[in-house]
């Protein structure tokens, strides 16, 4: 095991607008379904444990500014248990060699700094564009299995391969995420914004089938662009996650005064999907990470959002399993200790910290009133809140908005938050 030490280090009104819609109402919704969903210590499952990953971030194999090498020890570092690489359209494997000028020389240097001669694999050449004068250098990027017996341990951090393939229709971003993936999927294209998405997850489902392996599909920062809107992500079928938070600081999770945000986006699925007899939607957090060296609020950093993971131990098919039964929390800086859900609470407890104040809103869909998306139903301040489960509720989700500024935030004044997964209390298809 190579010891690793890194140079680089960090520096350290919820809007009313509502979705109407037609939705049809289901006669009948008498029965109360509830998905017994328990990620605390109160679990029968004592084994689990709190893993923290990121799904979603970028190195030098695509648009990222930094060696694959470097970007992981970053993330060890900072107590990641486990990171997905998802460059575009792109896996690291076969072989490809980056030129080194001036302007690549402080990530050149650091990655020397990190694992020295015997590891990089370089060719000076002559710069003949500008005269000869100038001395380059062409690095060879090694492949996720030449790079991962550096950083993975048993039980403490794991890499898993992923891509974010990316499409686009007409001058719309459409850009959705493999992760655990087999295999490199291209971009499938189509003639609408559901049609290019629904494609690509197909495509990723396939291979899952394909290949027996569990491989999650996930929908990348709908507001990037104002890409994706919420009737357009509601028609997708076969994928269940979504980023409710991206720490890029070009994506528009709040919205602005024509566009949702991507909590009000997150309502108006959830209540489509489940008045058509559909799944849940999750909601992750990422950083979308594409700079490591300059540390600023113009600047794609990583360590902005993240998920917390309730998982049996640390592999891909045992973090995939718990994403998909949404035994995890997505978070920009709020830990929580545990979750709970009865047949008449569902709350959790938060880990506090001196002198912050935490304020959780439980957000649900009425099914006699599916019109009025995503209400505000209660709000507890506190860090053990608990929503009182009445029995008319489609759904019930909590997001705790803390008093604590995030450190690095992509867009000013952002303060550390954590969403906390929907759980399903009525569903029409179940009458």
């Amino acid at each position: 095991m190579i010891s690793l030490i890194l140079i680089i280090t960090p520096t350290t009104n919820q809007k009313n607008m509502r979705h109407k819609t037609a939705i049809h109402i289901f006669p009948g919704l008498l029965s109360l379904v509830l998905a017994v969903w328990t990620c605390s210590g109160q679990s029968q499952e004592s084994s689990r444990q709190w893993y923290k990953g990121n799904l979603h971030t970028h190195t030098l194999w695509s648009d990222g500014d930094d060696y694959p090498e470097v970007v992981t020890a970053w993330y060890k570092q900072q107590g990641y248990h486990f990171l997905a690489i998802s460059d575009h359209n792109t896996l690291h494997d076969g072989e490809k060699w980056i030129t080194v000028d001036s302007t690549g020389y402080k990530q050149y240097l650091r990655y020397w700094q990190l694992l020295g001669d015997q590891w990089l694999e370089v060719n000076p050449v002559t710069d003949t564009l500008s005269g000869g004068d100038a001395e380059l250098w062409r690095v060879r990027l090694k492949t996720l299995e030449e790079y991962r017996s550096l950083f993975e341990e048993p039980g403490k951090f794991l890499l898993i391969q992923a891509e974010e393939l990316t499409d686009r229709f007409e001058k719309k971003p459409l850009h959705v995420n493999a992760t655990n993936i087999q295999a490199y999927i291209p971009p499938q294209h189509g003639n609408s914004v559901v049609e290019v998405l629904q494609r690509n997850v197909d495509a990723i489902r396939t291979q899952r089938e394909s290949t027996g392996k569990p491989i999650l599909p996930h929908i990348n920062h709908p507001n990037f662009g104002y890409a994706i809107s919420p009737e357009e992500l509601a028609q997708i079928e076969g994928d269940d996650f979504f980023e409710v938070y991206n720490g890029h600081p070009l994506v528009h999770n709040a919205g602005d005064e024509t566009h949702a945000s991507t909590d009000e986006l997150w309502d108006y699925v959830l209540t489509h999907r489940l008045l058509n007899g559909g799944s849940l939607m999750y909601g992750l957090a990422v950083d979308d990470a594409h700079h490591y060296s300059g540390f600023d609020s113009r600047s794609a950093n990583p360590g902005r959002g993240w998920i917390m993971v309730h998982a049996t131990e640390l592999s891909a098919e045992s973090l995939i399993s718990a994403l998909e039964t949404g035994d995890f929390y997505a978070s920009t800086g709020v830990t929580l200790d545990s979750i709970w859900q009865s047949e008449k609470a569902y709350g959790f407890s938060i880990k506090p910290e001196p002198g912050v104040r935490y304020t959780t809103q439980f957000f649900v869909t009425l099914r006699d009133l599916p019109e009025e998306l995503g209400v505000v139903r209660d709000t507890v301040e506190g860090h053990v809140p608990e929503y009182p489960i009445r029995g008319d509720e489609l759904y019930v989700r909590a997001k705790v908005i803390s008093s604590k500024p995030k450190a690095n935030p992509g867009t000013p004044g952002e303060t550390e938050c954590a969403w906390v997964q929907p759980v399903l209390l009525n569903n029409p298809s179940t009458k």
